[in-house]
């Protein structure tokens, strides 16, 4: 202990003694430590934490299949089919059903919007859930539709809005102007069976006419709940599998809305295959990415440990001399490794700690109340700390070969830095710092084309243009107003709005393109009568739009007209298209599309409908879908409690929202509203660009960061050998230009090499982001500057210190010494 006390002071004592290189190596291993820690702690709550749920590893989420063997697997089902599984199944325990609604939660008079999730009566039995507080609605509850008037508070929920009253079970709360008795609270960790995603309360799903003012819990072809099951004990996936697809064959044999239909099973947490595969794909390839971060870390404590170790040759020689053991030697190096190493592992878990509280509270949507429980738990920090210590204790005794095999008289006598020749042969440190090189190469050229691609997605046309305004979401069913009702309500608040000084426009949707709430059907010859999907021509996304609509969002009208307000239900049925539907279902040829004006299809059933208008091509779904067939539905036709009112407006944001709220809530006082400009709404589906943009961009600081020290480390190494030489040379009248080509040649033909290398693999790389970041291309000429003036800048920076120190070499001191 004594020994161990002494080793830790003389530890302290080096380690002050070189400010820079204690704080590079501790920057160096807080870097790669802290980036692995951020992505190991996403990766451990979305991927290997499991449900915090009894046997959460007996769980299962049914993702639906259609003929394509797979492929193209969704995650949502319909009601009947749910009902089917759960009845006639041999392999789970049981099967239950949810989905996510927003509804307006009404107590002493207030109506506040909330998410709530609408589940199976079997919901929490199915998930072996014991409530809090009070009970949960089971089975026995259920007595056909709209008979189960209960509701069930989240603990924060119950926290928050009760204060945690204990007395609020058996009291009655409006859910959508309907009363609803708190029958119990859940568990303070239960928040469902999905991980970004964190509901309010949970109602019965037997209640929907009541609760969401329609009812499709009999429609096969209404594929909106997710199912989820409980395997028996013994029973493997392979074997409910199988299970799942005989009935599915069955059901499908006897419903047509059902052919082809299939199951694979799946994960349960991110919406099975949907988001899990995505995710999972994305997070292991952002894991690798800081992998390769904490390797370009080790190659830079290499370079850097290496480089201390020529500067203290003589000091060990001379320890060596005086009668130390080289084993004395090796465990005050190894002290000094771990010393460090805990200092890097723990500045990188503090920032990483800061980072992850961050992503935390992120909220990516107004819309959709995203979250992602991160957190750096124990796991998280032991593998931190392990990272810290693996990688700064095994370079860090990289002194000790020269220690060992070092010569200490031959060290004394000759006064080099480390005994070793000048000589230019490769080494396993030139390779590591060309991988480096290439390495951040990469990552700032996919950070560069991903900001720059990001970019153009923020300004070009989607369709509509999104810039100058807002959007007024509400749901006129949270006050108790049918769709009829609902649609008088919609069209005196656009008169009203249009009247406001500086409104240019206003109308109102049940959903807008590139939201979250999209809606797609399949569209038939005219004159089919045999409606089964095999016999569709397209399948297209549609939408319910009011008169103006086009107008308001600047979506282009190239043939035909716009819909008036008595184009409702006593009107024959027309429909506005777009420039691909047009091409797909009446076959017409591009640019012709106006032919298509007149003609009739089947969708919906078996309902006519005759084309009145053609709008240009837009994005609907996702920034990198293809061209996709669209409808738009005319709202008086088809009256809706949805509704997304769209205003635009010369005036603020701020000021337009100021006042469309103060009419709305004029007309209807406890309306809940959802106020956003259309660019902010944007933010769900610029997510996967914004978050690939995001993590190259950090990737690619951290690599530069890395690059910076790594070349210094080189460099300083460089110079550290070849002290004597370069004094030689200024003493035999070498410029400066000869003696920094000297010193610095070896660093500056591995940074051109590593940079031309990363250049070229970025830009191969970056083909990849086309397809998660929209219009992202690595054939930009801003993209190749700033990455040859990036990696430039870099190289000034690395190279500034060994450059002083070479060029300030004194030529005399070392002659003495010789």
């Amino acid at each position: 202990m004594h020994a161990l006390i002494q080793n830790l002071r003389y530890a302290l004592r080096q380690l002050r003694k070189s400010p820079g290189f204690t704080f590079t190596v501790v920057l160096t291993l807080a870097l790669g430590v802290g980036a692995n820690a951020v992505v190991f702690s996403v990766l451990n709550a979305l991927v290997l934490r499991p449900l915090a749920l009894p046997n959460a590893d007996r769980l299962v989420f049914f993702n639906r299949t259609g003929d394509t063997g797979g492929a193209d697997a969704q995650p949502s089902n319909s009601y009947p089919d749910y009902r089917d599984l759960r009845d006639h199944n041999r392999t789970f325990s049981g099967i239950a059903a949810y989905r996510f609604q927003i509804a307006g939660v009404g107590v002493a008079g207030a109506v506040r919007q909330s998410w709530d999730i609408e589940a199976s009566e079997n919901y929490f039995d199915v998930l072996g859930v014991k409530p809090y507080l009070g009970r949960f609605f089971h089975p026995s509850d259920a007595h056909g539709p709209n008979s189960m008037p209960y509701v069930v508070l989240s603990y924060a929920y119950w926290q928050s809005h009760f204060g945690g009253d204990r007395s609020i079970i058996g009291r009655q709360i409006e859910l959508n102007k309907h009363p609803m008795t708190v029958l119990g609270v859940a568990p303070e960790d239960f928040r469902g069976t999905e991980l970004f995603f964190e509901p309010e309360l949970w109602a019965p799903m037997l209640d929907q006419q009541e609760l969401d003012g329609y009812d499709d819990m009999e429609q096969r072809g209404n594929h909106n709940s997710w199912v989820i099951g409980r395997l028996k004990p013994g029973v493997s996936w392979a074997a409910a599998e199988a299970d799942m697809n005989t009935l599915a064959h069955g059901m499908a044999a006897i419903n047509k809305d059902d052919e082809h239909l299939g199951f694979r099973l799946s994960k349960p947490g991110l919406l099975g295959d949907f988001l899990g595969r995505p995710v999972r794909a994305f997070l292991y390839g952002i894991t690798g990415l800081s992998a390769l971060v904490l390797l370009a870390a080790c190659a830079n404590l290499g370079s850097l440990f290496a480089a201390r170790a020529s500067d203290r040759a003589r000091e060990f020689a001379v320890r060596l001399a005086l009668g130390a053991s080289r084993g004395t030697l090796v465990r005050q190096l190894l002290t000094e490794a771990v010393l460090i190493s805990l200092i890097g592992g723990a500045a990188g878990l503090f920032a990483a700690t800061g980072v992850v509280h961050a992503l935390s509270v992120w909220r990516p949507s107004p819309d959709f109340p995203v979250q992602v429980s991160v957190a750096a738990d124990a796991r998280v920090a032991a593998v931190a700390l392990g990272l810290a210590l693996a990688s700064g204790v095994f370079f860090g005794l990289v002194p000790a070969r020269q220690v060992w095999r070092g010569n200490a008289y031959m060290i004394i006598k000759s006064g080099s830095g480390s005994g070793e020749s000048s000589g230019r042969r490769w080494t396993l440190r030139d390779l590591l710092l060309v991988v480096q090189i290439v390495l951040c190469s990469v990552l700032l050229t996919s950070a560069l084309v991903a900001v720059r691609g990001l970019g153009r997605s923020l300004h070009t046309s989607f369709g509509f243009q999104p810039q100058g305004v807002l959007l007024a979401k509400f749901d006129l069913n949270m006050v108790g107003r049918n769709p009829e009702q609902s649609l008088q309500f919609q069209h005196q608040a656009v008169d009203a709005i249009a009247a406001l000084p500086g409104v240019t426009g206003v109308a109102f949707a049940n959903t807008t393109p590139l939201s979250l709430n999209h809606s797609d059907t399949d569209v038939f010859p005219d004159g089919t009568t045999d409606v089964r999907p095999s016999n569709a021509i397209a399948d297209a996304t549609y939408f319910d739009v009011s008169p103006g609509y086009f107008a308001t969002a600047q979506t282009r009208l190239l043939a035909g007209r716009d819909y008036t307000w008595q184009d409702d239900a006593k009107a024959p049925r027309v429909i506005v298209v777009n420039q691909t539907f047009a091409r797909t279902v009446f076959k017409v040829a591009p640019g012709r599309e106006s032919e298509a004006v007149g003609r009739y299809f089947m969708s919906g059933g078996k309902h006519r409908w005759q084309v009145v208008g053609i709008v240009e091509d837009g994005k609907y779904q996702t920034l990198t879908e293809d061209q996709q067939p669209a409808m738009f539905f005319p709202s008086a036709n088809r009256p809706d409690t949805d509704t997304v009112l769209l205003v635009r407006s010369r005036n603020s944001t701020a000021a337009t929202a100021q006042a469309v709220s103060k009419v709305l809530l004029g007309m209807e006082p406890s309306l809940p509203l959802l106020m956003t400009a259309w660019p902010q709404a944007l933010g769900m589906v610029l997510f996967p660009a914004v978050a690939a943009t995001g993590a190259l961009g950090v990737m690619g600081g951290l690599a530069a960061m890395l690059a910076i020290t790594g070349i210094f480390g080189m460099a300083s190494y460089s110079v550290s050998r070849r002290l004597r030489e370069l004094g030689l040379r200024m003493a035999l009248g070498a410029g400066k230009r000869q003696v920094l080509g000297a010193a610095l040649g070896r660093p500056a033909l591995l940074l051109a090499i590593g940079s031309a290398c990363g250049l070229v693999l970025g830009a191969l790389a970056s083909r990849l982001l086309a397809h998660i970041v929209y219009q992202a291309t690595s054939q930009d000429p801003v993209v190749l500057v700033g990455v040859v003036v990036s990696m430039a800048v870099l190289a000034l920076v690395a190279t500034w210190l060994p450059a002083r120190r070479a060029l300030h070499v004194d030529p005399a001191r070392l002659l003495r010494e010789e």
